[in-house]
């Protein structure tokens, strides 16, 4: 794995610098990560377990107290000024970046905590739509220089509730917690080994040997996702519901299989999936700590059949990339990361054939559908922090 980078120095100050020309209070200043998931793909919602790790990419925040009746946010990336007041809080009917900051302020208000006029500059470099959370980092450093600025008193797991419901209420994408506790979370050289329903996380040493992950984005939006996953979720719903219990975490394949005349086929499949890859996550944790790699890696490619086959949230390019990456002998494991219909591979590659096997793909990719595909390497890093702006000097 490449060495955890504390701060893209960078991206904090662009910022910062984006902020003082624009304020002129000094900032608290705020970097949230996007997140990985070596393997547990919408298991999260059904109370399951997923094995996730903030990684260093990043949404960078500043944020100050202003004095005038309205909330001014800027977001670099979209170069879009939004103004707002504390009493009318909703949601925008377009999609839009503006209901994740928006919801995590409502629902801060919610809770009867007491939110002043505020100022926030933001941006960053988690790519857009794919599968990589910038949507959960950005609603983690809104409500982390929140609590920080107006002496909220709030815990991290309180925050993670907050971006969550924030999602849910004002974006409309009924998410897990995974995301958010994985960029809230998250911890250096480690994957995170979460019970999705107690909150509980184990802390697992990634150590791949001469391997090394690689992210391939198909540069296809995700963004279908937002009605799509919300039928999953619903579709997982019923069956418990069918099944007499409170999530698919607590169902076995026998249980399934004997109400099957009960499903439609497509439930039936959705909620096979979701039992197998809950128990590939508890197999792949292992793995790790076994220091078993290539077998960590055969998980992978199990678990990419499941979401094309039975879950059926992926897509032809997805598809393409992972066929290609088994067809590979240097490349131990692949599959679709994130909602689905787009974004990342993970893959866990020899490090010795990496530049090759970046070279192969990329060409493939671009014979095959005309356009590039983004290839990056990650390091694995804590969780949300706040940066000291002294380290700038």
């Amino acid at each position: 794995m490449l060495t955890s980078l504390r701060m893209n120095r960078s991206l904090v100050l662009k910022i910062v610098k984006s902020f003082s020309a624009r304020f002129e209070e000094t900032p608290l200043i705020v970097q949230s990560p996007g997140r990985i998931n070596i393997i547990g793909e919408h298991t999260d919602y059904n109370d399951g377990f997923v094995l996730p790790a903030a990684i260093n990419k990043y949404i960078v925040a500043a944020l100050s107290r202003n004095t005038s009746d309205r909330c001014s946010v800027y977001s670099i990336d979209m170069d879009d000024h939004y103004e707002f007041d504390l009493e009318n809080l909703e949601a925008i009917a377009e999609v839009s970046w503006k209901n994740y900051v928006i919801g995590v302020v409502a629902e801060l208000i919610k809770k009867g905590l007491k939110i002043e006029p505020f100022n926030l500059v933001f941006g960053g470099d988690i790519p857009n739509g794919a599968g990589l959370s910038s949507s959960a980092a950005l609603e983690n450093s809104v409500v982390f220089g929140l609590n920080k600025l107006f002496e909220l008193q709030l815990s991290k797991f309180d925050m993670i509730r907050i971006s969550q419901q924030a999602e849910h209420n004002y974006v409309g994408v009924k998410c897990g917690i995974m995301d958010q506790y994985a960029s809230m979370f998250g911890s250096q050289d480690h994957a995170l080994l979460l019970d999705c329903r107690s909150l509980h996380a184990e802390p697992i040493k990634v150590d791949l040997g001469e391997n090394q992950i690689i992210l391939i984005n198909t540069n296809v939006s995700h963004t279908l996702a937002e009605a799509a996953y919300n039928d999953r979720r619903a579709s997982c719903e019923r069956v418990a519901k069918q099944l007499g219990i409170s999530a698919l975490r607590d169902a076995s394949e026998n249980k399934l299989n004997s109400i099957e005349h009960q499903l439609s086929a497509s439930d039936f499949r959705k909620a096979k999936y979701v039992i197998q890859e809950n128990d590939r996550v508890g197999r792949a944790a292992q793995f790790l700590k076994a220091g078993l790699i290539r077998e960590l890696g055969s998980l992978l490619f199990e678990a990419h059949a499941g979401v094309r086959d039975l879950f059926e949230v992926s897509c032809k390019e997805l598809d393409f990339l992972v066929d290609k990456a088994s067809e590979n002998p240097h490349v131990l494991g692949a599959r679709m990361m994130g909602g689905g219909f787009g974004g990342c591979t993970i893959n866990i590659v020899q490090s010795k054939y990496l530049e090759e096997f970046k070279e192969a793909i990329s060409s493939s990719y671009m014979k095959a559908f005309g356009k590039p595909c983004s290839i990056y390497s990650v390091a694995l890093v804590d969780g949300v922090n706040q940066i000291d702006p002294i380290v700038l000097k």
